[in-house]
């Protein structure tokens, strides 16, 4: 029997930051995962380089049933305050689009950076551990692995949702909340590609690689950044955005030239150019094939001077409002996060700690709370899991 004050189950993010925290403040600490190596979400993130957190971020980046939740743990754990946790490991990083900060050479960096963090207190971290059992006796739990059992004081769930399970995502943590009658939410796949029904499909198998700036609109919120389409429908940091508000049999609409009103702009060539073909008019803005695609869907086999004003309109919405509704998305393999999760009003906002359970904590991908693109789920994870680390 192995005694420790507290166990965390799962060495990403979260679990390292809850770690380093906990440990520093004298807490006896053991860390473990089924997985071989730490961190191999924060090894693959960003190309390589992740994407470590985002110099503007609120609880309007997040989505949650109870979107007032993370407002606590991401005020007193700031972006700045990583910030200077990097700077301290004289880690370089640099800003790309929309305040997205990257490492400048490799993600392994902020690996090491939490391992080191970890290593100043009294962190054991034990690799290629599962987790057989779990039981809660009045002032303990009992966690049988297959290393041996352990009993701690607190227990921390930090096991992430059920994205990319090839690298070893499972339902473990939401298991375990309902193993102690905690409520968990619906969860769908979140900032993953759509797909494309199979006559769409046939339509843009040419597109495959184009990418352009876009604005990407699902009802009232929108999104201005790239989409790229894929093989099987579409991608792109746009398209990722919108689809962690997406669900089945809405309608997404995308504006193909943000910069440019087509309706205003055919109106125009019209007069000064009447005998241009509409497809030599759309090349001005739009990759080739993607043009070509367009001038096939408009019909159109005459010059400029032949369109009417209401043809005019009808090609303007097409580039301007282009709509489809996607057969449903590339799912956990290929998203992100999870959407959804353990549910937030069963969790104490300020400690993380379980309101049915004393001693037990939720931090992390696990919760109710999904983050955009571009940093903000891992701030998420450093701010929940400081939060935790402070009160295990």
């Amino acid at each position: 029997m192995h005694n420790f004050d507290v166990v965390i189950i799962g060495a990403g993010a979260a679990g390292l930051m809850c770690a380093a925290t906990a440990s520093q403040r004298g807490r006896k600490v053991l860390l473990l995962d089924h997985a071989s190596s730490v961190g191999e979400k924060i090894r693959i993130s960003g190309g390589g380089r992740c994407n470590f957190t985002n110099l503007d971020v609120s609880n309007k980046n997040f989505l949650s049933q109870n979107s007032h939740f993370c407002v606590s743990a991401l005020k007193r754990f700031t972006s700045q305050d990583f910030i200077n946790l990097v700077k301290k490991h004289q880690i370089a990083f640099h800003e790309k689009t929309l305040g997205q900060l990257f490492c400048d050479i490799s993600s392994k960096q902020i690996i090491q950076m939490l391992l080191d963090e970890c290593a100043q207190g009294a962190t054991e971290i034990w690799l290629e551990s599962k987790v057989e059992k779990i039981s809660k006796s009045e002032n303990s739990f009992e966690i049988l692995t297959t290393k041996g059992q352990v009993t701690a004081q607190s227990l921390v769930i930090a096991t992430g949702g059920l994205s990319i399970p090839k690298m070893g995502a499972t339902g473990f943590g939401y298991d375990v909340a309902r193993q102690f009658k905690i409520k968990v939410t619906q969860t769908y796949p979140a900032l993953v590609p759509f797909t494309f029904d199979e006559e769409l499909l046939s339509q843009t198998k040419n597109l495959s690689g184009i990418s352009i700036p876009a604005i990407v609109s699902l009802g009232k919120i929108s999104f201005r950044e790239g989409i790229l389409f894929t093989h099987r429908g579409i991608s792109g940091p746009a398209i990722l955005q919108i689809s962690s508000y997406f669900k089945h049999g809405d309608k997404i609409s995308i504006n193909l030239t943000p910069e440019i009103d087509i309706y205003s702009r055919l109106i125009d060539e019209k007069k000064l150019k009447p005998k241009q073909e509409i497809q030599t008019f759309l090349t001005q803005f739009l990759p080739k094939n993607l043009a070509d695609f367009f001038a096939q869907k408009i019909n159109h086999g005459g010059n400029l001077a032949d369109l009417s004003n209401q043809k005019i309109k009808e090609i303007s919405d097409l580039i301007n409002r282009f709509s489809f509704i996607p057969s449903g998305t590339e799912g956990y393999a290929k998203a992100e996060v999870t959407s959804g999760g353990i549910s937030v009003d069963e969790i104490s906002s300020k400690t993380f700690e379980s309101k049915k359970v004393p001693n037990l904590f939720f931090i992390g991908e696990v919760l109710d709370v999904t983050g955009w693109l571009g940093g903000y789920n891992f701030q998420w994870a450093w701010a929940s899991g400081k939060a935790a680390g402070e009160a295990v």
